[in-house]
Formats: structure tokens, C-alpha cells, sequence
């Protein structure tokens, strides 16, 4: 039971640090400008990204993807 509360509270994280990274791309969008003035790829989306497959590896674990479900036994 602790083991699912402590996969669940990582899911939650991740979903709230994607949730703000999701906002700040769409805020400042995915390119933002270098010191020297030239376009590069915001680190808000590298962010994103990670914690997009943190969530859908927790998720498969839970059984919230189509995937997962379809696994499942049931008695």
C-alpha cells in the first residue's frame, strides 16, 4: 500500500511540474531567444517532455492507459 501512495504522489508530481511546463511553453512558446540573440528550443519543453514519459510509465503501472487495461486479469 505505501508503495502505490509513494507511485501515485510521483505521479501527481509529475503531472504538476508538466502542468507548469505546459504553461510556461505556451506563455513564452517552445523557442525562446540565447543570451547571444539566437533562437533555441525553451528548456520548458525539455521538461515536458520528461515528465510526460514519467507519468505515462506510471500510469501503464496503474492501468490508466488502454495498453495496461487490457492486461489486466480479472477473477
Amino acid at each position: 500500500m505505501t508503495r502505490d501512495r509513494a507511485a501515485l504522489a510521483a505521479y501527481c508530481q509529475s503531472y504538476a511540474l508538466w502542468s507548469d511546463a505546459i504553461q510556461a511553453i505556451q506563455k513564452y512558446g517552445p523557442l525562446i531567444k540565447s543570451p547571444n540573440g539566437y533562437p533555441q528550443v525553451s528548456p520548458y519543453l525539455a521538461v515536458a517532455n520528461k515528465q510526460a514519459e514519467i507519468m505515462i510509465r506510471i500510469a501503464s503501472e496503474f492501468g490508466f492507459t488502454p495498453a495496461s487495461r487490457s492486461r489486466i486479469a480479472t477473477g
